[in-house]
This record gives C-alpha cells, sequence and structure tokens, in this order.
C-alpha cells in the first residue's frame, strides 16, 4: 500500500512537470494526451491505448501501472477519435419532451441501464414539446456521429425525417404508436387509451366530463379520442381546460380552479397523474369529497398514484417495458451493422396499456 502510494505521488509530480512544461513553451496550457500518460506510466503510447481499449491483450501489472497514470494525470480518452477509426461512437441520443415530471423515469432508467451495461454512453436532449427544437437538436446531435437515436412520439418535421433517414443509423421512436414508423416504434395507441378510459367511465355511470391536459400533443390526442368515444355515446358536452407544457401539480390546480369555477362535472380526466394530483389538491382546497363531489383519473400511473389520497385512478403504461424494448433494437441492430449503414426496418411494438381503479373513482 506504501509502495503504491509513493508511486501515485511520482506520477503526479511528473504529470505536474509536463503540463508547466506544455503551458511554458507554449503559452496556453494544453490537454493531457495519450503520449503523456506513457511517459509518466514508463510504457510505449500503443501500450496505452491498449490497456484502455483491449485491456485483455496487456498484462495486469501493466494494466494497473497505466490506469495509475491516467489517474494522475487526469486523461480522457478522446472517445470521438478512437470512434473515427472503428466507425463507432458507441453512443446513443435520446430526445425527449421533458424531465419535468417523472413520467418518462422508467423508460429512461431501463433504456439507459441495458445500454450502459453493453458498453454504449447515452446523450439526453430536451425537445420542451417543440418539433422544430427536435429538428435542431437532431442536426446537433447527428455531428456527433451517435450509433443510435431514440425519440419520443412519432410527430417530427419533414427534414428531421429527412435528415435521419441520411444518417443510416438505427432510429427508435418511443411512447407511441403509427403505421408509418421512421425505422422502429416501440409504444401504444394514445387513440386507444382515450377511447377505452371513456369506455371504462361511461360504464361506471359518469355523465358530466371535465378535461385538464397540458398542450402536449399525445396528451391532447388521447382527450380527443376520449371527447370522441363520449360522442358515440351521447354525451356531446365536456368542460376543458388546457395549460402551458410542462405538466406540474401547480398547472392541475389551475386547470381544476377553471372548471370548479363553472359548472363542475362529476369525474376530471387528467393527460398525466401530475395534474391529476394538482385537481386533486385544489378539490381538497374547496372541501369537495372524493369521488362523492368530484371524481378525478390521472395517466402514467407514477410512484406516487397508488400512495397518496385519496389514491388515484389512472392508466398504466409499461414505461419499464418500452425502455427495455428500444435498447434491445438498438442493440440488435448494431450488431448487424455493415458497411452500407443500416437501413429502416419499420416494425411496430404495441406494448399495451391498463387501466388502474382505484378510490377516486
Amino acid at each position: 500500500m506504501l509502495l503504491r502510494t509513493n508511486r501515485y505521488i511520482q506520477y503526479s509530480e511528473m504529470a505536474k512537470k509536463s503540463d508547466n512544461r506544455q503551458t511554458t513553451e507554449a503559452g496556453v496550457l494544453q490537454s493531457v494526451t495519450l503520449i503523456d500518460v506513457a511517459r509518466v506510466a514508463g510504457v510505449a503510447p500503443m501500450t496505452v491505448s491498449r490497456a484502455l481499449h483491449r485491456p485483455e491483450l496487456v498484462r495486469s501489472d501493466t494494466q494497473k501501472k497505466v490506469l495509475e497514470a491516467v489517474q494522475a494525470t487526469g486523461y480522457v480518452p478522446n472517445m470521438l477519435a478512437g470512434g473515427l477509426a472503428s466507425s463507432k461512437s458507441r453512443l446513443v441520443a435520446i430526445l425527449l419532451p421533458t424531465i419535468a415530471s417523472s413520467i418518462f423515469a422508467e423508460t429512461v432508467q431501463s433504456l439507459v441501464d441495458k445500454l450502459t451495461a453493453s458498453g454504449y454512453q447515452t446523450l439526453l436532449g430536451l425537445t420542451a414539446y417543440s418539433t422544430a427544437r427536435e429538428e435542431a437538436l437532431v442536426e446537433a446531435i447527428l455531428g456527433r456521429r451517435p450509433d443510435g437515436i431514440v425519440l419520443a412520439g412519432t410527430s417530427h418535421t419533414k427534414a428531421t425525417v429527412e435528415r435521419l433517414a441520411k444518417a443510416k443509423i438505427p432510429v427508435v421512436e418511443i411512447w407511441d404508436l403509427t403505421n408509418k414508423p421512421i425505422d422502429t416504434v416501440i409504444g401504444f395507441s394514445h387513440e386507444e387509451v382515450g377511447k377505452q378510459v371513456a369506455r371504462h367511465l361511461l360504464a361506471k355511470g359518469y355523465k358530466r366530463f371535465g378535461v385538464v391536459s397540458i398542450d402536449d400533443p399525445r396528451g391532447l390526442r388521447r382527450c380527443r379520442s376520449l371527447i370522441a368515444e363520449l360522442a358515440k355515446h351521447g354525451i356531446g358536452k365536456a368542460t376543458f381546460a388546457i395549460l402551458p407544457a410542462p405538466a406540474t401539480v401547480q398547472a392541475g390546480r389551475e386547470g381544476a380552479a377553471r372548471l370548479f369555477d363553472e359548472t363542475p362535472p362529476e369525474i376530471v380526466v387528467c393527460s398525466s397523474d401530475t395534474l391529476a394530483q394538482g385537481v386533486l389538491a385544489e378539490a381538497a382546497s374547496r372541501k369537495m369529497s372524493v369521488p362523492e363531489q368530484i371524481a378525478v383519473m390521472g395517466f402514467g400511473d407514477l410512484s406516487s398514484a397508488a400512495h397518496i389520497y385519496p389514491s388515484l385512478s389512472t392508466v398504466r403504461v409499461e414505461g419499464a417495458v418500452i425502455g427495455v424494448k428500444a435498447a434491445e433494437s438498438l442493440l440488435s441492430r448494431f450488431a448487424q451493422s455493415s458497411a452500407a449503414g443500416h437501413q429502416p426496418v419499420h416494425v411496430k411494438i404495441d406494448t399495451g396499456f391498463t387501466i388502474i381503479d382505484r378510490q377516486s373513482t
């Protein structure tokens, strides 16, 4: 242990001298290079490269010296340069609308975990529900040469679709379904969610409906589908409150206040559990009993939905399954890569959804 400590100090001092030399001669502080690491470790630069990228080809004591030198110098491998040499960046980009709520948490966690276990790193971009912003992010990210891209939703600009087609890398659209995917789509039908929720609540006897949603295209599609299904059953009017994204408890309270200040509905259907919790909070502040005076339905089945009071009825989507299947799809495509690039496979995977009845309805 003492020998390792002394060696570490020696490496640190040598690294400092190397940095000082670079600063003095060039006038600016340069980044530590692989050659600097080799000098500190007392090995050839090729040995450093092998120890970092193909450790099975290097003796354990040599690998140990290289890793200690890396730590001492603060060297960061240039992954882009390695990617250029191998045509692989081992980077996957994930574009989501927001991380302000945890509705995408299970999907992202399972997706990142599986990719990480296979040696891939992930880059997260936020689109703020804007296809124009998504277009700009895709353009910027493709410059980093990702091996694959995951997009939330199926609504994109024409330029985004064309750019991704030219990139010839695997693309997975998640949290939605379409008959014309860019490549692979994994998720569920938002229209079917709205239809089935309407039928479920009509069967429970509700007739006066209110809707609270943010201006999220997918959430609005669910709400429009719900309204259309209600109309088929003779329910031609529902009160509506649409709030700016993202979904927050405060937005839910504001939406509920708009509905309650008019003719209060029997039930409020929300585009997310977060909004639904806001509706419950607003109802509690007005001393409205749930579900006797007002019932509430959410979407997403967040971890808190079953544990708030009253517990929240909602729609459960298989977020973790979507993440795992997205990762599996990418990894399978990476294993089949060719010099000509990837051709779209146009695969659609429906992970379904489940309506959960709890105390709020």
